[in-house]
């Protein structure tokens, strides 16, 4: 199972930086778009919310043949803790958490405010046996 872990520095173009890295690291694995979106979303979330665009964030991938987990953990600076909001449909922010949890099996946030983790489990698909 391994574990690749890599810190940015938290500018903008790290959020791409950080969906090609996730890209190459994951290559072919069955999650490896999802886990593309998840980064996005937890990335920019981090930028945009703590004090990761001065102090940067640190992205966990590991893989196994059924499961990437992605932790992505922040600079802090905000006294909450990301989560799913609900906004109206003319609200141009507050969907990423509710698509990250759209794309995960799990989802946990853990910290305070030095730094908070948010951890998103994806599962391979279970392919039914097909019919001959």
């Amino acid at each position: 199972m391994p574990t690749h872990r890599r810190t940015f520095p938290g500018h903008a173009e790290d959020v791409t930086h950080a969906r090609h890295w996730t890209r190459t690291i994951l290559g072919n694995h069955p999650c490896a778009d999802d886990a593309s979106l998840v980064v996005t979303e937890l990335t920019t979330n981090a930028i945009t919310h703590t004090a990761s665009a001065e102090h940067g964030f640190t992205l966990c991938l590991t893989e196994t043949d059924g499961t990437v987990t992605i932790t992505v953990t922040d600079a802090g600076g905000t006294t909450s803790a990301p989560h799913v909001e609900h906004p109206t449909p003319d609200t141009t922010h507050g969907r990423g958490l509710t698509l990250v949890t759209a794309c995960a099996t799990r989802v946990e946030v853990h910290g305070d405010h030095q730094g908070h983790t948010v951890t998103a489990e994806l599962r391979t698909p279970v392919r039914e046996p097909q019919p001959c």
